[in-house]
C-alpha cells in the first residue's frame, strides 16, 4: 500500500523527491501519512478534494484484497 500511494503522489507533484509516505500500523488498520512539498499540496488534494478522494478509493480497493483497513492522511 505504501508503495502505491508513493507512486501515485510522485506522478502528481512537481517535486517528487519531497514525497514521503510513512506507515503507522494499528491492531485493526493501517494509517498512511502522505507528506508533500507545500506548493504541491493543492495538486495532491485537487479541486474540492477529488484527487485525494480518488487516491483513498484506489488504496481502499487494494486493501480489500488483503483484508485490511487503510486510512490515507495528507499532511
Amino acid at each position: 500500500m505504501k508503495e502505491l500511494v508513493e507512486i501515485i503522489a510522485k506522478s502528481l507533484v512537481d517535486n517528487p523527491e519531497m514525497v514521503q509516505v510513512s506507515e503507522v500500523t494499528g491492531e485493526q488498520s493501517i494509517i498512511l501519512e502522505l507528506k508533500v512539498a507545500e506548493g504541491d499540496m493543492g495538486k495532491v488534494i485537487g479541486k474540492q478534494g477529488r484527487i485525494a478522494k480518488a487516491i483513498r478509493t484506489v488504496v481502499k480497493a487494494a486493501a480489500i484484497k488483503e483484508n485490511k483497513r487503510v486510512i490515507v492522511e495528507i499532511i
